[in-house]
């Protein structure tokens, strides 16, 4: 038999162990959770949305009315861009101001040849590609114009912070690069001695990178260089990619290469983390902040793709497409793809978010706020889109 004592030490005993034992189940959940906190970025994407992100949503596809379609007369091909829920149309003769509802904010005639339209923070750049030309507008007034004697523009781009970057002929160098703030005064300026084939705006508009071209063993590779405004020199210069780069996009840990027949990402520190060869031909790729998609048709095994990259150091996840594709965008953390007969968005684990039939007239669109705009051959039309 147990005496008062003993009785007593047993429960002191077990209560020590219930202590003990609610001590370590505290440490192996606050172990647990330190070892999911730092390998989130390993495992959060893949269950983020579960329950949710195989429910893709299948929109109307019902085409706007009131002022859409909006009726475009141009004796050639004209052109698209959105910027701060407005919509720039270039015709051959005139430039128009929509805003997002299809309402004529404003046309103003202009006067360059061979003109190319970009828009970015809420304002229009029109330059002359091969003249020497160029403005930075929106709907309420002309902020500046550039006029260049003697050298003829190849690009110019310009960024949300409304800074315009051109890249001109050089009679000493193979081109020329000249960089304006949103006033349209010069802040810096750079003789090339490669081609350069596209730049990107990064950190704010403090600097950029560029891709130039160039041949290695006989074969064009494409290089990027990351520049700050402020600095001499390069910060970093990337070794060749193993394609002809058509466009270069920016962003805080690197840049993406758009190629005609491969793309890649340059790391942060100027070297190759990734790249992907098509298998067929290029139709169309996008990148926004980090994120990219390429699509590519292959008409004569009849397998079309679309291959998308979470990053600058993931693999691409390529998803079959049953038909071949025409055009693609990135959209807050979605790409958008357009197909025959439809559009698509996927998130970039691949799941298929909401989808919408489109007539097979379209050959392009731009995607803002909830809607799509689908660009066919001499009109504009919209459609509600939730993805």
């Amino acid at each position: 038999m147990y005496d008062a004592d003993d009785i007593v030490d047993l429960k002191n005993r077990k209560k020590r162990r219930k202590r003990r034992m609610r001590f370590l189940t505290i440490l192996l959940i606050a172990g647990i959770g330190a070892g999911l906190y730092f390998t989130r970025d390993k495992w959060y994407n893949k269950i983020r949305g579960i329950g949710q992100q195989y429910r893709t949503i299948v929109n109307s596809g019902k085409l706007a009315e009131g002022n859409f379609p909006i009726e475009i007369s141009s004796s050639g091909e004209y052109q698209l861009a959105l910027t701060d829920r407005k919509m720039v149309v270039l015709s051959d003769a005139y430039t128009y101001f929509y805003d997002s509802d299809g309402a004529l904010l404003k046309r103003r005639q202009n006067t360059y040849t061979n003109t190319v339209l970009r828009a970015a923070g809420g304002k229009a750049l029109l330059y002359e590609n091969g003249g020497n030309e160029l403005s930075v507008e929106n709907e309420d007034e002309v902020f500046y114009k550039k006029e260049f004697a003697e050298n003829l523009i190849l690009f110019a781009r310009i960024s949300e912070e409304g800074y315009t970057a051109v890249v001109t002929t050089s009679d000493s160098y193979n081109c020329e690069l000249i960089v304006y703030d949103k006033r349209g005064k010069e802040i810096y300026k750079r003789k090339c001695i490669e081609r350069v084939s596209d730049l990107s705006f990064i950190n704010g508009s403090k600097g950029c990178v560029l891709s130039d071209i160039s041949a290695e063993n006989g074969q064009l590779v494409t290089k990027v260089k990351e520049i700050d405004f402020s600095k001499k020199g390069e910060r970093w210069t990337s070794p060749g990619l193993n394609t002809l780069g058509l466009n270069v996009y920016g962003y805080g840990k690197g840049a993406f290469v758009l190629g005609t027949d491969a793309c890649g990402y340059v790391d942060d520190n100027g070297q190759i983390s990734s790249y992907y060869s098509y298998d067929g031909e290029l139709e169309a790729g996008a990148s926004e902040k980090g994120n990219s998609a390429v699509i590519v048709n292959n008409i004569d095994r009849r397998k079309y793709v679309i291959a998308l990259f979470k990053g600058g150091n993931t693999e691409a996840r390529v998803i079959e497409l049953d038909k071949p594709s025409i055009d693609v965008t990135i959209y807050e953390d979605l790409a958008y793809v357009m197909c025959q007969g439809k559009v698509m968005a996927f998130d970039f684990n691949g799941g298929l978010r909401s989808i919408a039939d489109v007539s097979d007239s379209y050959t392009e669109f731009l995607r803002s706020e909830d809607h799509i705009f689908l660009k066919g051959y001499n009109k504009i039309d919209r459609i509600d889109y939730e993805s």
